[in-house]
């Protein structure tokens, strides 16, 4: 969590503003605040934050400084209601700061203050472990992993969720403004990678991870990110839809000369097929882009929440993406994240507009 200071004014460059204006931010706060907006519960548990929303939580390495900026934190969750009741306050470290701005030319610009910031501080020990046992899908990004302790304590994490049987969803969020270098963040992004059951990726982040391929070829994406184990791959393309990957597990089929007639038709029976595709996005009138891709995932991860089995029918999710990327459309038509985070309502009204 960390506060967002946007440029009065767009199109501009961070030096070219004339003034700024702070805003509550923070990929974990944009996501929570947009499960409880479509009609979730989200709640914060010590120094670290579980959104619940149909049995979802979500858990990122964050803490705030006991600061004036921190306070403003707690205050805007709670306005937005998301229980902050078990947040804490770091004494010792401030709250992290980003400039933010989107150029002219449609490229976004960031400055971070958080050397080292509260959230950069939480420690295994800290941890809610009965939170994170009752798990239905847990949720994590990358920039914890970024310094220590807040890299093993991400994976701590991880692992006592995926041993109790939570599905792991991993939103890299590239920023590498944050990162010592381009190898440190290709290195520890993808050290967890293979972790995931859900994957949502941009196509600046696909061309990173694997040093300049194209980001649009399906056997790029396949051969190098798509891991035996993961069950959906999000590919987000911005006002253009978003592209998916889904591959259920699988056992090999058994031979007729080794088997009976009725174990090789039991083999068939659960061996399934890939599938893939692109469902467009939702044309609107952009006024300020921050947080869409925040949108998208709280609004996917909202619905998988109260149904899982929606990966395994391709319709059912095709639909799911659209009502999530109508979700992030609706997100750049006002100005701000969380402000702009659209109710369930207005989602599927606007699907509603869309379809007719």
């Amino acid at each position: 969590m960390l506060i967002d200071f946007v440029p009065t004014v767009g199109g501009v460059s961070l030096a070219e503003a004339p003034a700024f204006k702070k805003a509550p931010g923070g990929a974990p706060a944009n996501v929570a605040v947009c499960i409880a907006k479509l009609g979730g519960s989200s709640a914060l548990s010590g120094r670290c934050i579980s959104f619940v929303s149909h049995c979802l939580f979500k858990f990122a390495a964050i803490q705030v400084g006991k600061d004036e900026f921190g306070f403003m934190l707690a205050d805007s969750l709670k306005e937005n209601k998301v229980d902050n009741s078990g947040l804490r306050f770091d004494p010792y470290a401030r709250t992290a700061l980003a400039f933010v701005t989107l150029r002219e030319d449609g490229e976004r610009e960031f400055m971070f203050y958080r050397h080292p910031s509260a959230d950069m501080l939480l420690q295994e020990s800290e941890l809610d472990v009965n939170l994170v046992k009752k798990a239905t899908i847990f949720h994590y990004g990358s920039i914890s992993l970024i310094e220590e302790p807040c890299r093993s304590t991400q994976i701590a994490a991880m692992g006592i969720a995926k041993k109790s049987g939570s599905l792991l969803s991993y939103d890299p969020n590239l920023r590498l403004p944050l990162w010592p270098s381009d190898d440190a963040a290709r290195k520890e992004i993808m050290a967890v990678w293979d972790k995931a059951d859900i994957i949502k990726i941009s196509e600046d982040e696909i061309s990173f991870l694997t040093k300049g391929d194209d980001p649009y070829d399906d056997s790029v994406v396949l051969k190098k990110l798509f891991h035996p184990n993961l069950r959906l791959l999000l590919v987000s393309e911005g006002k253009a839809g978003c592209r998916y990957y889904t591959k259920s597990k699988t056992i090999s089929l058994l031979s007729r000369e080794s088997s009976s007639a009725l174990q090789y038709a039991a083999a068939l029976q659960c061996t399934t097929l890939q599938f893939k595709g692109r469902v467009s996005g939702v044309k609107v009138k952009s006024v300020d882009t921050n947080g869409a891709g925040d949108a998208f995932t709280g609004a996917i991860l909202y619905c998988l929440a109260s149904d899982v089995n929606l990966l395994k029918d391709e319709k059912r999710l095709r639909d799911a993406l659209f009502f999530a990327n109508a979700c992030g459309a609706l997100t750049v038509t006002k100005n701000g994240a969380i402000p702009a985070l659209p109710t369930k309502e207005e989602v599927q009204q606007i699907m509603r507009q869309v379809s007719a």
